[in-house]
C-alpha cells in the first residue's frame, strides 16, 4: 500500500462515513480497484482510518460531548453506550466472519442495492414523524437500545452503518434531523472500540512506512469529513434519503457489472 492509495482511500472514507451509502463498502472497491484489497494492512486500514472521521465529530459537536457535566449529559452518555453494547457483543462474536467478507466486492454490490431500496422507501414510511417530540435528549433508554440493535446489520460490509442507525431511529419516532445526529454521536464509540480493536491487533507488525500511511489517512479522512458532515445535515433535512437510494443501487448494479465482465477488479 503506498501513500496514493491511503489518500484515495481516507478521502473516501471522509465523504462516505457519515452519509448512509457505506464508508467500508466503498473503501473495498476502491480498494479492489486499486487491486490492493488482499493486503492484511489495506483491511487494518480500512478500520483504522475512520479515527479521523470520528475527530470530525467530536470537533463539530464539542458542546453537546464535553460541556455542561450534568444528570442530562449522564443520561446522554449512557444512551451512548446502550446503543453501542448490541454491535460490539456481535461484532466481537462474528469477528472472523466479519474479516474474511471485507475483501468482497460481490457482497457489497449486494448489500448496496438492498440497502437502496430500503432507503428510496424510507422517506415515504417515516415521514408522519417529521413533527414528532422525541429527540436525543427525551427519548428512553429502551429507545436507544433498540437503535443499537439495528446498527448490528452493519457488521455486513455494504450495509452502511450510518444508514441502519439512522432508519433505528426513525422507528423510535426521531425525525430525520434527530436521527441523523444520533448516528453521528453513536459512531464515536463503534468507530472508537473497532479502531482501538484494530491498533492492538497489528501494532506489534506495523513497519515505519505504514505509521506514516496511518497518519497520513487520518488526517485527510478528518479533514473530509468536517465538510461531509454540515453538508449530509442540510441534504437530509431538505430532501431525505431517496437520492441516497437511487446512487446506492446504480453503485450496486455498476459493481456487479464489472465484476461479471471481464473488469479487473479482484473479488475474494
Amino acid at each position: 500500500m503506498q501513500i496514493w492509495h491511503a489518500i484515495i482511500l481516507a478521502i473516501i472514507e471522509g465523504l462516505t462515513e457519515f452519509l448512509p451509502v457505506s464508508s467500508t463498502g466503498h473503501i473495498i472497491i476502491g480498494s479492489s480497484l486499486m487491486g490492493i484489497q488482499d493486503d492484511s494492512f489495506v483491511k487494518s486500514f480500512t478500520v483504522i482510518v475512520q479515527f479521523g472521521a470520528i475527530l470530525s465529530v467530536l470537533v463539530l459537536y464539542w458542546k453537546r460531548f464535553f460541556l455542561a457535566w450534568n444528570k442530562e449529559k449522564i443520561q446522554f452518555y449512557l444512551k451512548l453506550f446502550l446503543a453501542f453494547l448490541p454491535a460490539a457483543v456481535v461484532g466481537l462474536a462474528t469477528i472472523h466472519i466479519i474479516d474474511q467478507l471485507l475483501g468482497s466486492a460481490f457482497t457489497v454490490a449486494i448489500t448496496f442495492i438492498v440497502g437502496g431500496i430500503v432507503l428510496i422507501f424510507a422517506d415515504k414510511w417515516f415521514e408522519k414523524i417529521e413533527a414528532s417530540q422525541v429527540n436525543i435528549d427525551n427519548m428512553t433508554y429502551k429507545n436507544a437500545t433498540l437503535i443499537g440493535f439495528f446498527q448490528c446489520i452493519a457488521l455486513c460490509p455494504g450495509v452502511s452503518r450510518s444508514g441502519a442507525t439512522i432508519l433505528g431511529a426513525l422507528t423510535q419516532k426521531l425525525n430525520r434531523k434527530q436521527a441523523t445526529e444520533f448516528s453521528f454521536f453513536l459512531a464515536v464509540p463503534t468507530l472508537s472500540a473497532a479502531t482501538l480493536y484494530k491498533v492492538l491487533k497489528i501494532y506489534k507488525s506495523i513497519e515505519h512506512q505504514q505509521i506514516s500511511i496511518l497518519l497520513i489517512g487520518n488526517v485527510i479522512s478528518f479533514i473530509v469529513a468536517l465538510i461531509a458532515i454540515k453538508a449530509f445535515i442540510g441534504i437530509v433535512s431538505k430532501g431525505g434519503f431517496k437520492y441516497f437510494g437511487y446512487y446506492r443501487i446504480i453503485a450496486g448494479i455498476l459493481i456487479l457489472v464489472m465484476l461479471y465482465s471481464g473488469f479487473n477488479m479482484h473479488d475474494v
